[in-house]
């Protein structure tokens, strides 16, 4: 079954936070260049332990391997989408924001690709700020 969503990074985060909320080992959803750079960036942090993709029956589908503790804690504690289709968010590169005082890590896409806030800022580029992981 094929459903459409008009948020599918959203459906994205919606899938992982219902995975750990039930200590699954996977979260599993239909791919695409942004949801893969998205999980990129979560592995690349540490939130998780990492991603494959591989050919479903209609397109691709992306698995993302959860992080969790020796006691079941996950990695991660939050995600929140921020820009959304009917609000977008968009930054320049001095007004990204630091999330959680530093603690977790804003997902931004730029011109450079898909990035964290610190690279961002780093590099001097604005964007559109995805999400906040912690």
């Amino acid at each position: 079954m094929v459903v459409v969503h008009s948020d599918p990074i959203a459906d994205m985060l919606t899938r992982i936070r219902n995975a750990m909320l039930v200590l699954h080992p996977e979260a599993s959803m239909p791919s695409s260049k942004l949801k893969e750079e998205v999980a990129r960036v979560l592995a690349e942090e540490g939130y998780i332990d990492g991603y494959t993709v591989v050919d479903a029956r209609v397109g691709k589908e992306l698995a993302i391997r959860l992080r969790y503790n020796e006691d079941h804690v996950s990695a991660l504690t939050g995600l929140t989408r921020v820009s959304k289709p009917g609000r977008r968010v968009y930054k320049g590169a001095s007004d990204v924001p630091r999330v959680r005082g530093g603690i977790g890590v804003a997902i931004v896409s730029t011109s450079d690709g898909v990035m964290t806030d610190r690279e961002a800022r780093r590099r001097n580029v604005g964007g559109e700020i995805l999400c906040e992981v912690w």
